[in-house]
């Protein structure tokens, strides 16, 4: 793994579609992430972050690739101050995230039996960078929430910040 990625792999009982649909559907994403996308969904699109109506848009919040049921990759978004209050970040840590480069996700969605690998890489971050270090956290636990809403139809309540 380079220093600048982060991977995370996990195996979810559902289909691809399904998947998909969780990954893409405001009204899901909502439910586990707490964040609507507002997109098209196709390549060079671009992504405005809905977080209990607090939007950010930027002109570099793009789609990268986007095939249903199999890969979704699109760039971080853009951190805001009006970010950094609602999640209720000290100032310090969020001028250092501002400075560092825009990274992007990719989810690799693929049919494993009668489940789905779904590997999740965040790359293009700072190697000793803060973002780095948030998505190391954030990324497994976003994750486990998903799981969770596809298996039982319930997704993790939000982890106290």
């Amino acid at each position: 793994m380079d220093s600048d990625t982060f991977v995370y792999t996990t195996y979810i009982r559902t289909t691809p579609d399904e998947l998909w649909q969780a990954l893409t559907d405001p009204d899901l994403t909502r439910r586990y992430w707490g964040v609507a996308f507002e997109t098209t969904w196709t390549p060079g699109a671009s992504m405005v972050w809905d977080e209990h109506g607090r939007r950010t848009a930027d002109p570099e919040q793009v789609v990268l690739e986007a095939k249903p049921g199999r890969l979704l990759s699109y760039t971080w978004h853009t951190f805001t101050p009006d970010w950094a209050e609602a999640v209720r970040l000290e100032q310090e840590v969020y001028e250092r995230l501002a400075r560092e480069r825009r990274s992007r996700v990719t989810f690799v969605i693929e049919p494993s039996g009668d489940t789905v690998k779904l590997t999740v890489t965040h790359g293009d971050l700072e190697p000793d960078g803060t973002i780095k270090g948030l998505v190391g956290e954030g990324w497994p636990a976003l994750i486990s929430s998903l799981k969770s809403l596809l298996e039982t139809g319930e997704e993790l309540p939000e982890p106290a910040r």
